[in-house]
């Protein structure tokens, strides 16, 4: 038994396709459909190594996952009649803690959008719409303290908003209207005594 196993294990070794399956690199594409090399009917069947995924007469089909040099996930995609629909593209710091999480739906960031500090904490986290943030975010200091939160409306701050010190103790808090300061806004220095107190109008101070 041992006879017949040691070519196959050296043939594993020596061509690691054979035990994966199919690459990328064993397709070829012509106008549009992948073809495995030295034939003629499109592609059906699954692909691994750092990109793994589906074909479906030809085309990407389903999901999909790639992977970056020291095999870490760099890329969910799923695909819609052959081409990217939605994608989240994963980033990581040198010392290969996650930096961020974002995802794109046509090229545009479209969906959750989350960001850590490098010690691995939260950083921020919101929600993209056709490349404008929208909706509620959130961000915290390094240590986890949260920062400020409040929301955006096409990409601009819109609504009430808070701010905080790195021990929790309340700093800003007041309105934007189209990423201006409008209405009542109080500030209060780090021991929790009031700094500032006034209203604003279209990013102006208005004065009594």
């Amino acid at each position: 038994m041992k006879r017949f196993l040691a070519p196959i294990l050296l043939l594993t070794i020596l061509f690691p396709a054979l035990a994966m399956g199919e690459t990328m690199d064993d397709l070829v594409i012509t106008n549009g459909l992948y073809y495995k090399k030295y034939t003629e009917v499109p592609f059906t069947g699954k692909v691994m190594g750092k990109t793994q995924g589906s074909f479906k007469n030809g085309k990407k089909h389903g999901f999909w996952v790639e992977y970056d040099r020291d095999g870490r996930v760099s890329k969910k995609v799923s695909n819609k009649n052959g081409k990217e629909n939605t994608y989240v593209e994963y980033r990581y710091y040198d010392n290969g803690q996650l930096h961020s999480k974002v995802t794109y739906k046509d090229g545009k960031e479209d969906g959750p959008w989350i960001e850590y500090h490098k010690n691995g904490k939260l950083d921020f986290k919101g929600t993209y719409k056709d490349g404008k943030r929208g909706g509620p975010w959130v961000y915290y200091h390094k240590d986890g303290q949260l920062w400020s939160k409040g929301t955006y409306k096409d990409g601009k701050r819109d609504g009430p908003w808070v701010y905080y010190h790195k021990d929790g103790q309340l700093r800003y808090k007041g309105n934007w209207k189209n990423d201006k300061r409008d209405g009542p806004w109080v500030s209060y220095h780090d021991d929790g005594q009031l700094k500032f107190k006034g209203n604003f109008k279209d990013g102006k101070k208005i004065f009594d």
